[in-house]
């Protein structure tokens, strides 16, 4: 097959182009906007392979996706590109409206012509795959209940809302013009290559360098953790096996409270980088707990029955194996990571000097 993956170089799509290009046969071609969170290093083991191609393209811009289609000619389009972190989408909503409604619209009407144009043969083994999230069903709250696919969606915030409207989009697309579609909704994902916004790179990041390590509230608020390579496997089986018009949960069945997440990595730390910064007995001491966000959900958990009895995937990795992984990559790493924090591999990539 050839896949075209949007979003490519951002945390998930990386790791499933490296998955993708690493363990099948298969072409892609990986277009992405290059926003802050879009890095191509982390695709830097596959770039030079003949069966990877870049293309620089905004999913909003309807003319260069077009172009894109008519020249790679895909078979699959895997559509990850997305603004995704919740405190960026209450600070600034527009972004996610434009690029997660806007831009799924705008690839939805791109791929509905470009399959309209295919002949019989190719029509029929067309797909288009939307990577989504299970923040799109709200809260669980103190109940025991998982997030099934059939569970209504109850957005909280900019960011999940912006998804859920995606994911009805590609449904109504599917529903009135018979796109051949699949959805997935994922767990929290961590693991290498993980902008270090985001809880696990930012605790380990700061942590080494002796900073505060910010906890919203009491950080009793629930997460399940899907390794990222985990799901990059799913999102591959979901492409190849799934069923047309169907959503399939992917969970880690990791349900962790952020506080625990947190001293874990402070555990690790402590026995993997024992020389800390003056003054620290153990890394968990500098825990700070701050003010919640708005509208902070407490508790989110899928249900990811389906995948495994319909197409046979379960996770790999234990949050206790995933995480072990994730702190010495990132230990290896530093490097990279200075990098991404002082913006130098933005303007690497722009041909700025540092």
């Amino acid at each position: 097959m050839k896949l075209l993956v949007t979003g490519g170089a951002g945390f998930i799509g990386s790791a499933l182009i490296r998955s993708i290009i690493e363990h099948t046969g298969d072409e892609v071609v990986n277009l992405d906007k290059l926003t802050y969170a879009g890095n191509l290093e982390a695709l830097a083991e596959v770039s030079e392979n003949p069966r990877y191609a870049f293309e620089q393209v905004d999913i909003c811009d309807r003319a260069g996706v077009d172009r894109v289609l008519a020249e790679h000619q895909p078979d699959v389009i895997m559509h990850l590109a997305a603004e995704s972190h919740v405190d960026r989408s209450i600070d600034g909503p527009a972004a996610f409206i434009e690029t997660n409604i806007t831009g799924t619209y705008t690839l939805l009407e791109a791929a509905r012509a470009f399959w309209t144009s295919l002949e019989d043969t190719r029509k029929s083994t067309f797909r288009f795959h939307h990577i989504s999230t299970d923040e799109v069903y709200g809260d669980l709250g103190e109940t025991g209940n998982l997030f099934a696919e059939t569970t209504p969606y109850a957005p909280s915030s900019p960011y999940s809302a912006s998804k859920a409207c995606s994911d009805h989009l590609v449904r109504a697309w599917y529903r009135t013009y018979g796109l051949p579609i699949l959805i997935t909704n994922c767990s929290n994902n961590y693991g290498p290559y993980h902008f270090p916004e985001k809880l696990i790179p930012l605790t380990i990041l700061n942590a080494l360098e002796g900073k505060p390590l910010p906890v919203y509230g009491r950080g009793e608020q629930i997460r399940d953790w899907l390794y990222v390579d985990d799901h990059a496997r799913a999102l591959y089986k979901v492409i190849t096996e799934g069923e047309v018009g169907e959503t399939y949960n992917i969970g880690g069945h990791n349900e962790k409270k952020n506080i625990e997440v947190v001293r874990i990595l402070c555990e690790l730390l402590d026995e993997l980088m024992p020389q800390k910064p003056a003054g620290l007995t153990s890394y968990s001491d500098l825990i700070t707990f701050v003010t919640d966000r708005p509208g902070h959900d407490m508790r989110y958990a899928v249900d990811a029955s389906k995948i495994r009895r319909e197409l046979a995937w379960i996770p790999e990795e234990t949050f206790e194996t995933g995480v072990r992984k994730t702190v010495e990559w990132y230990l290896a790493n530093l490097d990279w990571c200075r990098r991404v924090q002082d913006g130098n591999y933005r303007r690497e990539r722009l041909g700025v000097s540092a």
